[in-house]
């Protein structure tokens, strides 16, 4: 597992490049404002301020949250060769027994970690395998 953004170590030009980073993979997976709102934990005001190049503050757990976002795309990375599969494969329904024929994406966006967590530990676990 990938080691969380520490949120003392960023200040806000940094945190807006990880926000801003985060919002683009997620535009990339189809995801609503609201839904990036609710996997980010962040306010349509907070998109707003970093899509126009303003500084952004986060706390810890936006920043866990946008680590984890990122820590997905780059399993993705490794998993598919594929840009469509990349970006496609989180709003796809999956099968399998955490996801039971829901997209990854809807369970990111009930908004709570844990949901976000799971999430990324059964994309992350495509990686060797784990399914």
């Amino acid at each position: 597992m990938r080691i969380p953004l520490k949120a003392t170590a960023v200040n806000k030009d940094q945190a807006r490049v990880v926000l801003s980073t985060a919002l683009n993979i997620l535009m990339k997976w189809d995801a609503s404002t609201d839904q990036s709102c609710n996997i980010l934990r962040v306010s349509r005001s907070t998109i707003t301020r970093a899509q126009q190049g303003k500084g952004v503050e986060l706390d810890s757990d936006q920043l866990d949250r946008a680590s984890i976002v990122l820590n997905c795309h780059a399993a993705l990375r490794l998993v598919f060769d594929n840009p469509d599969n990349v970006y496609g494969f989180p709003n796809m329904e999956n099968h399998n027994d955490f996801f039971n024929g829901r997209k990854p994406l809807e369970i990111m966006a009930q908004g709570d970690f844990l949901s976000l967590m799971e999430t990324f530990k059964r994309i992350d676990a495509l990686r060797g395998g784990g399914w």
